[in-house]
């Protein structure tokens, strides 16, 4: 019935052209979902064995002080490497310093710095950083939204663009011109951005922070490019939610690692895929959320998500301002 109907609005014949259309359809998306299931098993299956001592003897971490930067820092310590911790506070410096000293009997320094002010503090680090053997680098630091908002709602709206285009942005490009010519000079080195799932999909309401993310994204891969001949891996980690301060969750989970459990997970791909959720779960989200979902379907699922926060933000500060 359903095929003589097709027939009688399309013209002789044309359930077979449908039937044929359904057929390649459905292999490509049995095909699509094949893919990303070997994508999935690849994250679960396979780690490298990189030996980040040997690529050189210091690693740097920025945003060292909480949350992924801070667990980078302890693992690269765990593998015998020396760490140099950079971030705004000097008083949390010091604190994960001693730890990672008592820890893993390493040496570390630490550098202050405020990466949201700009391009003055960069002639520093680098005067600090100019006598050590760096073999890793971890852009970590980053900021985000205090909530989902619309482009114009941002308070002081310019202002925080700039500094988030500075955290985000501007820290990742230069402390890699800063550190990655020691690395072609001695032909080994690692390199890590730690970018985001909103920066795979634009992503409304973190619209500044999506943007920068999408940059991380795609500078990591540029400069992988560039430099793999010269034993260089320039590697993207974009994860979902981790537990951290960033993300306001507190407690751990399969789908919401601890910092620890994700950064373990996430050193194990270096030298094994360029760009990568860094933790199974994450690849697993990402697999079905962004590429067996259609685009318009995902699209609407990360507006609703982000419109009810920021719902429930906007009742939150309505009940704070009638407090005060």
């Amino acid at each position: 019935m359903a095929s003589s109907m097709i027939n009688t609005l399309f013209g002789k014949d044309a359930s077979a052209y449908f039937a044929t259309f359904g057929f390649i359809a459905a292999s490509y998306l049995a095909f699509k979902i094949a893919l990303n299931l070997i994508k999935v098993l690849k994250s679960v299956v396979f780690s490298g064995s990189t030996n980040f001592k040997k690529l050189g003897s210091w690693a740097v971490v920025t945003g060292a002080t909480d949350g992924i930067g801070k667990a980078y820092a302890k693992e690269l310590a765990r593998k015998g490497v020396n760490i140099v911790l950079i971030s705004r506070s000097e008083d949390k410096l010091l604190d994960v310093a001693d730890e990672i000293a008592k820890e893993s009997k390493v040496q570390t320094r630490i550098i202050v710095a405020d990466f949201g002010k700009g391009l003055e503090l960069y002639d520093s680090i680098r005067t600090q950083l100019a006598d050590l053997e760096i073999g890793t680098l971890v852009n970590n630091v980053g900021m985000s939204y205090s909530s989902p908002y619309y482009l114009l709602e941002v308070p002081d709206r310019e202002e925080f663009f700039m500094k988030m285009i500075n955290i985000n942005v501007t820290s990742m490009t230069m402390m890699t011109s800063i550190v990655i010519p020691g690395m072609v000079e001695r032909r080994r080195g690692a390199i890590i951005n730690l970018s985001s799932a909103s920066g795979i999909h634009p992503t409304p309401l973190l619209t500044v922070y999506s943007a920068c993310k999408a940059y991380v994204h795609f500078f990591s891969q540029c400069v992988q490019r560039e430099y793999q001949s010269q034993g260089i891996t320039c590697q993207c980690v974009m994860p979902y939610f981790v537990a951290t301060k960033m993300s306001k969750v507190r407690k751990p989970s399969l789908f919401i690692p601890s910092p620890e459990t994700y950064v373990k997970s996430a050193l194990s791909k270096v030298g094994v895929s360029e760009v990568t959720n860094g933790y199974w779960p994450h690849s697993l989200q990402g697999a079905i959320l962004l590429d067996v979902l259609p685009e318009f379907v995902h699209n609407k699922l990360m507006s609703n998500i982000l419109l009810s926060a920021r719902k429930r933000n906007l009742k939150k500060r309505e009940r704070e301002s009638k407090k005060d």
